[in-house]
C-alpha cells in the first residue's frame, strides 16, 4: 500500500476536472495550440540560428559542407526551443489528456489488430516444427519426470501436443501426486494409471473432465482463482489498487461473502454463477466440493455442470434430499431438522420442537433401525393412534419399550394441546409431504438408511429416488439444489433452509478437511437465522466458506442484520441498493481521513495593458480565463463510501466490494466494473 504525495495529487486532481472537458472543446483548443506552437517555433528559428553563428562564426561554414553536421548542430540548436515550446503549448493545449483519451486506445487497437492477424492459427494447439528463437518451453509434466522410467510418459506427451489435455486435467493429475508422493504403493498405482491412460488417470468419479461452455478466460486454475472484475480509476479506490483485476479464490471466499443488490442489477450472472462454476472445475480438479442451492430457473449453470442435482417437484429429478443427512449423530440431524421447519418468526419455539422431534425419532429409530419418512413423522408428530400403536409394538418387539418409555409418555402428553409443538412440526411437515415433492424425501425400509453421497443414477417414474446425505462433503462432489419457488414457495423456503442448515453443520464438523467446502446460495433470504449466523463464523476454520446473495437486508429480522455483517469477511453492494441497506455497508466499511480543499476563484484583473493582452491570448489559447486561487486544506474523517453513494451513484454492471483472507488480510471496499 502506498500514497501519493502533493504533486501527484493535484495531477490527480487535474485530470479528475479534466474528464468532464467535452471532446469537441479539447480537440478544438489542442489544435489551436498546435499551429501557434509551429508558427513560433518557425518564427524562433532564425533569431536562434543568428544568435550562434554570433558566437561561433565557424559553424555556419561547417554546416553548410557537411549534411551530416547540418543535422546534428539543428538538433542542437532547435531541439532544446523546441521542446520548450511543446511543453508550454502542450500544457495549455493539454495535449496528455488528448493522448490518453484519443491516442493511446487507438494505438492500442491498432497493434492488438495487428497481433491477432500475424498470431491467427488454430487455437490451443502449437505449430509444430522448430520453437522459435528466444521461446521459453515449460515442460507440463516435470514433477512427473524424475519418477518414471525413459517413455513412461509417452502417451500423456502425445495427448499434450495433440491439444487433448486441459487445464482441470494437470491440476488433477499433480494433486493427485501431491497426496500420495510419500505412499510407495499408492505412488505406483498413480504411476500405472498415468502410463495407461494418460491425461483421463485418476479422472472425477463422474468421468467428466471440463464443464461444458465455461469462460475459461475467467478461472485460473493454478492459483484457483475466478475472476470477477477490474477495479476502476476512480478517486474513491485506494491507487494502489486502480485497474487491477480482482480475483477470488478459497483464501478469500473462506471468511464468507455476502451481496445484496435488487433484482436485475446481476447478482447471479455476474456473481454466483462465476463461483458456481470456479467451485465446479475445482471439485472436477479434486480440490474442492460445491453445494449450489437456489430457484430451479435460475441461472446457476447447467444440470451437465452437476454430480446430484436435486430438484422436489421435477419429474424428472433423479436425486432427493436426505431429512437427516446433515450429521453423524441423530440428535444433531434431528435438530439441523426441527431448525429448517420452523421460520425466523417461530424461532422462540425452537428448542421444544426440537425436544419434541427427538422423543419421536430416537424411538422409531430404535424400533425400526432407520429413521421415519416424511409421512411416518408427520403421523406420529400429530399423535394419530395407528402410528404411536405400531410403533409401541415394535419397541416391545425389539426390547427398547423400556428406554423410551420417558419419552413417549411425554410426547403423549402433549397431543392435543394448544402448544403442543408436534401440531406445528406436523403443519410444516405437510407442505412437504406433497405428491409432487413427497418422493424427494421419503424412504422405505428395504432401503434402510438410503443412499449416502453421490453418485450417479436414475429414478424411474413412480420410483422412489436415492437420498442424498448431505455429510458426503468428504468427497468432490458437485450438488445442485434447485428449490421449485415459484410452484410450492413455502416448502422452497422449507428446502433452502433444511439443505443450507446441512451444509454448515457438515462443513464444520467434517474430520477430513484437504478439501475446499464452498456454498453458493442465490437468495439467502429464506435460509439465514441466529443458527446460520453462528454457522457462518465457524466455516473460516474448517477449510470452507459461502455466498449468500440477498435482494435487500430488509427480508432479514433487524436483529440479525448488524450480526450477519460481522459473521462474514467479504462484503459486496449492487447498484440500487436502498439507503438503509446502503447504511450497513457505510458504517461496516468504516470512515477515512482525507484531505479537504475549499477553493475561491475569482478573475485576475490586476496589471497593466501589457499583462492584460498577455491574458487575453492566452485565455484564447486555454480556453479558460486567467483567475486568482485561494485554496484552504484541511484533514476531515470521511466515509469510504456514504449510503447515497451506494444508493444513487453506482453504474450498472458495477459493484462495490471488500474482502478479508482467512488469515486476516484485509481488501478496501472497491468499485469493480463486472462487465469485462
Amino acid at each position: 500500500m502506498f500514497g501519493l504525495g502533493p504533486a501527484a495529487k493535484s495531477l490527480r486532481e487535474q485530470e479528475e476536472q479534466a474528464i468532464t472537458v467535452p471532446a469537441s472543446k479539447l480537440l478544438l483548443r489542442a489544435v489551436l495550440n498546435l499551429v501557434v506552437a509551429w508558427f513560433v517555433f518557425d518564427e524562433a528559428r532564425g533569431p536562434m540560428a543568428w544568435i550562434v553563428v554570433q558566437f561561433k562564426p565557424s559553424l555556419a561554414t561547417s554546416v553548410e559542407s557537411s549534411d551530416t553536421v547540418n543535422v546534428v548542430m539543428n538538433l542542437l540548436y532547435y531541439g532544446p526551443v523546441a521542446l520548450l515550446i511543446a511543453w508550454f503549448f502542450g500544457r495549455m493545449g493539454r495535449w496528455p489528456l488528448v493522448w490518453r483519451r484519443y491516442g493511446r486506445p487507438l494505438v492500442r487497437r491498432v497493434v492488438d489488430a495487428i497481433g491477432s492477424r500475424s498470431g491467427a492459427g488454430t487455437p490451443g494447439k502449437a505449430p509444430t516444427g522448430a520453437k522459435a528463437q528466444g521461446e521459453v518451453v515449460v515442460d507440463p509434466w516435470w514433477a512427473f519426470r524424475p519418477l518414471v522410467g525413459h517413455g513412461g510418459l509417452a502417451l500423456l506427451d502425445q495427448e499434450t501436443a495433440a491439444g487433448r489435455v486441459g487445464d482441470v486435467d494437470h491440476q488433477r493429475l499433480n494433486r493427485a501426486l501431491e497426496c500420495v508422493r510419500d505412499y510407495p504403493d499408492r505412488l505406483a498405482a498413480l504411476l500405472d494409471a498415468v502410463r495407461e491412460h494418460g491425461a483421463a488417470a485418476c479422472a472425477h468419479p463422474s468421468g467428466t473432465r471440463d464443464l461444458p461452455g465455461r469462460h475459461s478466460g475467467r478461472h485460473d486454475l493454478l492459483l484457483r482463482q475466478v475472476r470477477l472484475g477490474s477495479a476502476e480509476d476512480v478517486p474513491k479506490n485506494p491507487a494502489a489498487y486502480r485497474g487491477v483485476d480482482l480475483a477470488i479464490d478459497p483464501a478469500l471466499l473462506g471468511t464468507s461473502l455476502l451481496a445484496v443488490g435488487p433484482a436485475g442489477t446481476g447478482k447471479t450472472r455476474r456473481l454466483a454463477r462465476p463461483l458456481a462454476e470456479a467451485l465446479c472445475l475445482q471439485a472436477l480438479a479434486g480440490t474442492a466440493v460445491v453445494v449450489v442451492v437456489g430457484a430451479a430457473d435460475a441461472d446457476l449453470g447447467p444440470a451437465e455442470w452437476y454430480d446430484v442435482v436435486v430438484a422436489p417437484g421435477d419429474p424428472a429429478s433423479r436425486y432427493g434430499l436426505d431429512l437427516y443427512g446433515g450429521a453423524r449423530r441423530l440428535e444433531e440431524a434431528v435438530a439441523r431438522l426441527a431448525d429448517a421447519l420452523l421460520p425466523e418468526e417461530l424461532a422462540p419455539r425452537a428448542e421444544s420442537a426440537r425436544q419434541a422431534l427427538q422423543q419421536v425419532v430416537v424411538p422409531y429409530t430404535e424400533a425400526y433401525g432407520r429413521p421415519p419418512g416424511l409421512r411416518e413423522l408427520a403421523l406420529l408428530l400429530r399423535g394419530e393412534p395407528v402410528a404411536w400403536d405400531a410403533l409401541r409394538e415394535a419397541l416391545r418387539a425389539g426390547g427398547g419399550l423400556t428406554d423410551h418409555q420417558y419419552e413417549l409418555a411425554q410426547r403423549e402428553r402433549m397431543h392435543g394441546q394448544v402448544d403442543d409443538p408436534g401440531a406445528l412440526l406436523a403443519d410444516r411437515l405437510s407442505l412437504l409431504d406433497r405428491p409432487a415433492l413427497a418422493a424427494s424425501f421419503n424412504r422405505t425400509s428395504e432401503r434402510g438408511g438410503g443412499e449416502r453421497g453421490g453418485g450417479r443414477g436414475a429414478g424411474r417414474p413412480g420410483a422412489e429416488l436415492p437420498l442424498f446425505a448431505m455429510h458426503a462433503l468428504d468427497h468432490p462432489l458437485r450438488v445442485r439444489i434447485a428449490v421449485p419457488e415459484h410452484s410450492h414457495p413455502e416448502a422452497a423456503r422449507i428446502i433452502a433452509r433444511l439443505a443450507v442448515g446441512q451444509f454448515l453443520y457438515a462443513a464444520s464438523t467434517r474430520q477430513d478437511r484437504s478439501l475446499f467446502a464452498g456454498l453458493v446460495v442465490d437468495d439467502a433470504s429464506a435460509v439465514i437465522d441466529v443458527h446460520s449466523v453462528r454457522s457462518l463464523q465457524r466455516l473460516r476454520g474448517a477449510h470452507a466458506g459461502a455466498a449468500l446473495l440477498l435482494r435487500t437486508l430488509m427480508d432479514l429480522p433487524e436483529s440479525l442484520r448488524t450480526p450477519l455483517f460481522g459473521a462474514v469477511g467479504g462484503r459486496m453492494a449492487f447498484p440500487g441498493i436502498a439507503p438503509w441497506d446502503g447504511k450497513l455497508f457505510a458504517e461496516a466499511w468504516g470512515t477515512v481521513w482525507v484531505d479537504e480543499r475549499d477553493v475561491t476563484r475569482a478573475p485576475d484583473t490586476s496589471g497593466g495593458i501589457i499583462k492584460r493582452s498577455w491574458r487575453a491570448v492566452r485565455t484564447i489559447l486555454a480556453g479558460e480565463r486567467a483567475q486568482t486561487e485561494s485554496v484552504t486544506t484541511r484533514r476531515v474523517e470521511r466515509r469510504r463510501w456514504s449510503p447515497s453513494d451506494l444508493a444513487q451513484v453506482l453504474p450498472g454492471g458495477h459493484a462495490v466490494l471488500s474482502l478479508t483472507a482467512v488469515d486476516g488480510t484485509p481488501v478496501p471496499p472497491l468499485l469493480l466494473d463486472l462487465q469485462g
